[in-house]
């Protein structure tokens, strides 16, 4: 019989980065992975953990484990009888194809399969919370400053992810964090992709933004993913594309089981879309759902960052869109007034292209005076925020105002000038 000690496993888990019950989850997602009929409960694995010596895990449990860990049995602390040892040998030699074999000094593995040994600085839970805190921030700043200073932010926090993933040690509980975060990152990049003007660049970060999403299986970060290349997607003129982002979004969204507002986003794309290629009936539906959505948003418990930003107002905004699509300008308008009213004080950005928006209305339906009165209350919100779609839609009014011979419309153009 052979042994190592008391609580050896207890400390090989904790240097995993596992809780109690997150070992059990991770233990039932490796059997699952190996096809081994093994189960493990909290209950055992602190008898395991805690009696001396342990219990000895059944040969399925075994598997489990040695493959979790890297390490024979016996070096995690349990008796094992002489029939049931594991022992390094290459999986060629004639004399131990029988036998469980590993292809490194097993006490090797037991320091490197858990925690990276690179010779960087090492990054704890706590490094964590401080990246989360500033990668959330991102959304306030884009919000309220616009995209371009959010992406110099964005580019900063990049660079520190990646390096620290590149250099740093870490348990692969917090690289796993980390991977997520720069997924999160290639969404924000992407955004700002669209937001800028640079479809292209916009498209190639969703992609890297989709595979490291499925790379750390997170089904709604894809949604967040994949609800930006809609809009991507539009610019460019792949309507196919969009489309085909909004069917893949809702069926992630049912595999997370996410709730109202994650459907309520996904539903306003799929609004986009159709009146992108006018289909009004399409759109309609769309609308339909996002209304319902809307009423039942309150039963939500959790909702991801990037959903937050989702409201009534949103809804009425893309409502107009469509009339405005459907050539019926003076039906938009109190669509446009009610979401521009509706809007949160802190989404300067967005308020600030919706009284671009409607401002821009009036002025298709020939209403030059009320346009420029609009305008004007428009550019009183548009100081301090860098966003290239922002002034795209201000310089657009412009040209269509200039053409206009009125003392209104000529001072409104006098105006834009000034401000941009």
């Amino acid at each position: 019989m052979v042994g190592i000690g008391g609580n050896r496993l207890a400390q090989l888990r904790q240097s995993a980065g596992y809780t109690q019950q997150a070992f059990v989850k991770a233990f039932r997602h490796e059997a699952l992975r190996l096809g081994t009929d093994a189960s493990l409960s909290v209950r055992q694995l602190r008898r395991w953990e805690c009696e001396t010596p342990p219990p000895l895990p059944h040969p399925s449990q075994q598997t489990v484990l040695e493959a979790m860990f890297g390490v024979p049995l016996y070096e995690m602390g349990f008796d094992v009888p002489d029939h049931r040892l594991s022992v390094s040998a290459p999986i060629g030699d004639p004399e131990g194809v029988n036998r469980r074999t590993f292809v490194a000094d097993a006490g090797v593995l037991a320091a490197t399969a858990l925690v990276s040994s690179r010779p960087g600085p090492r990054i704890g839970v706590g490094d964590l919370g401080l990246l989360r805190e500033r990668l959330d921030g991102l959304y306030q700043t884009d919000h309220s400053e616009g995209s371009v200073p959010a992406m110099t932010k964005a580019r900063r926090i990049e660079n520190e992810i990646t390096g620290a993933l590149s250099a740093a040690s870490y348990t692969s509980r917090v690289g796993r964090e980390l991977q997520t975060m720069l997924a999160e990152l290639h969404g924000h990049r992407a955004w700002y992709g669209y937001d800028g003007g640079r479809i292209a660049e916009g498209r190639a970060a969703c992609m890297e933004a989709l595979a490291a999403a499925q790379l750390v299986d997170s089904p709604l970060l894809q949604v967040s993913v994949l609800e930006t290349l809609v809009l991507l997607a539009i610019r460019a003129e792949r309507a196919w594309e969009a489309a085909s982002a909004v069917e893949n979004a809702y069926r992630l969204a049912q595999r997370a089981g996410a709730g109202h507002t994650v459907h309520l986003v996904i539903a306003l794309r799929a609004a986009n879309v159709a009146t992108h290629v006018g289909d009004l009936s399409g759109a309609r539906r769309a609308l339909s759902r996002a209304v319902s959505h809307q009423g039942r948003v309150d039963a939500d418990t959790k909702v991801p960052n990037w959903a937050q930003f989702v409201g009534p107002f949103e809804v009425d905004y893309a409502t107009a869109d469509m009339y405005v699509r459907a050539e019926q300008p003076k039906r938009a308008v109190p669509f446009l007034r009610a979401a521009v009213t509706c809007i949160g004080g802190d989404l300067l950005r967005n308020s600030a292209s919706y009284r671009v928006k409607l401002a821009g209305v009036p002025l298709e339906a020939g209403e030059a005076e009320e346009a420029c009165a609009e305008m004007a209350t428009a550019l009183q919100v548009c100081g301090g925020i860098s966003s290239p779609r922002l002034l795209d839609k201000i310089r657009k009014f412009q040209r269509a105002v200039a053409v206009i011979d009125t003392a209104v419309a000529r001072e409104c153009g006098d105006r834009i000038r000034e401000t941009v």
